[in-house]
């Protein structure tokens, strides 16, 4: 029973008859089918949780909460949406709207439409991030919000039609027989230098096709451009890891006739009281060691000399806490400087700082100064997994448009992706199904956006053609 798939499971336990056994077996069936309508169908009672994605973990213990007779508590999810299909996103809203109903207050930070558009209350924050951010711009109805004229709003209200005239392939680069997982010996074609967006239910099999057969198949023109962190150390930045780093210390150091390993916090410039950590780590006998901010350097990393020179005014120091917007423009005369930065800009992460320590950015953001670091790149196969976890809509634009420029200088783009305006956007759609776990492990669907819309009968595509219908 406990390697059963909870879709099976519940089956079966419905199946048990006995009186004596219908109170557990009801219990059971309840929790059940809360995770199975919450998109989880395909998991099963041995998964290991930390195997579980931070959606899937999320929405287990939404699941959790909604079991309880709890009432007058707070409840705060952070994005409940990362990960879900446009179907689960609407089977969840129900789960937040009965958790409401129960007597609870229930507060969501999330990117979603469909969330939004629930709501009973919309505080929208902005009007941009990062330095540019912070203020609260609206705080009503989501009607309300649809006319606030703020970022959100006009985002929210903003009708995105389905690609008229798609790319077409050069190439098809073929997949046979593949049957790993879920996978039923499934046979693809998958096309080259055009925007291929592979779709379906939350463990249809996408990942399991396109990472785990595809990206291996074709490993050495792959460039997986996925979520995960960068660096293990705490000492790499924006600035380091896209390779600009260098160039600015050569021109302080040319400006001040100085050596640059002066303006490293890894060499001669480093604090010597914490060695260019910028912490002090104290150990204690019998106890967890105790970190502090290094009382010399104030955290800063450098020494006292690295801090004393200037360029333009501004110290290394400065210039490693300046967004990469105000660096844009910093650096205007500088090609090599600039055009780095605005790969980042081009990668929507103009608020980052340079010198921000990249263990510290979330997972989309990860992935998109990974983005930014191949944007001079053509000819390769770019697989990218789900790009718009966690942005705000306006942002999923400047991603698609990032990802078009790939395409249009000879890449090939692969994106494994859920939001219903990156499909709209697509030259190609592969949708797997036609649900998840057992259900799955199937193409149900190939073809442009247009000959889903017109002619698929998918799960994906019925909630493609309810977007454009609602505009």
């Amino acid at each position: 029973m406990c390697d059963m798939e909870f879709t099976r499971l519940c089956t079966v336990l419905q199946e048990i008859k006995d009186p004596r056994g219908e109170t557990i077996v009801n219990t059971l069936t309840a929790s059940l089918t809360r995770m199975i309508e919450i998109g989880l169908p395909y998991l099963s009672m041995n998964r290991e949780s930390t195997t579980l994605s931070g959606g899937e973990a999320q929405r287990l213990k939404l699941v959790r909460y909604m079991g309880s007779s709890l009432t007058g508590m707070i409840y705060i999810f952070d994005e409940p949406s990362t990960g879900m299909h446009p179907r689960d996103v609407h089977r969840m809203t129900k789960l937040l709207q009965s958790l409401r109903n129960k007597g609870n207050t229930v507060l969501v930070v999330e990117h979603d439409k469909d969330v939004i558009s629930i709501a009973d209350e919309v505080i929208d924050v902005g009007p941009l991030a990062g330095r540019n951010g912070g203020q609260i711009l609206y705080q009503g109805s989501y009607e309300g919000l649809l006319r606030s004229k703020t970022l959100t709003g006009n985002a929210m209200s903003e009708y995105i039609p389905v690609k008229q005239n798609p790319r077409t392939a050069k190439e098809f680069l073929p997949v046979r027989n593949a049957d790993i997982h879920n996978l039923k010996h499934v046979s693809v074609d998958i096309p080259t230098n055009v925007l291929t967006v592979v779709t379906g239910v939350a463990g249809s099999g996408k990942s399991s096709l396109i990472r785990d057969v595809f990206a291996k198949q074709y490993e050495d023109r792959v460039v997986l451009v996925d979520q995960s962190p960068i660096t293990a150390t705490g000492r790499s930045a924006p600035a380091t890891f896209l390779g600009f780093f260098d160039d600015i210390r050569k021109l302080l150091a040319a400006e001040n006739g100085v050596d640059a390993a002066l303006f490293s916090f890894n060499s001669k410039g480093a604090c010597p009281a914490c060695k260019g950590k910028g912490m002090v780590v104290t150990e204690l006998v019998f106890m967890d060691p105790v970190t502090t901010v290094c009382e010399v350097c104030e955290g800063s990393r450098y020494s006292d000399e690295a801090l004393s020179y200037r360029f333009r005014g501004k110290n290394i120091l400065d210039i490693l806490n300046m967004t990469a917007e105000e660096a844009a423009e910093f650096f205007w005369d500088n090609k090599k400087i600039h055009k780095q930065l605005r790969a980042m800009i081009e990668a929507g992460l103009s608020f980052l700082t340079l010198g921000q320590p990249l263990s510290t950015l979330s997972g989309g953001e990860r992935q998109r100064v990974k983005l930014a670091k191949h944007l001079d790149k053509k000819g390769n196969i770019y697989l990218l997994d789900e790009p718009t976890t966690g942005l705000h809509a306006s942002d999923v634009k400047n991603i698609m448009r990032l990802l078009d420029s790939f395409v249009k200088r000879g890449s090939t783009v692969i994106v494994i992706e859920h939001n219903l305006d990156v499909m709209k956007q697509a030259d190609y759609i592969i949708d797997v199904g036609p649900d998840g776990g057992t259900g799955g492990g199937r193409v149900v669907f190939t073809g442009t956006p247009q000959e889903m819309v017109q002619n698929a009968d998918t799960i994906t595509a019925r909630y493609l053609r309810k977007s454009l219908e609602r505009g």
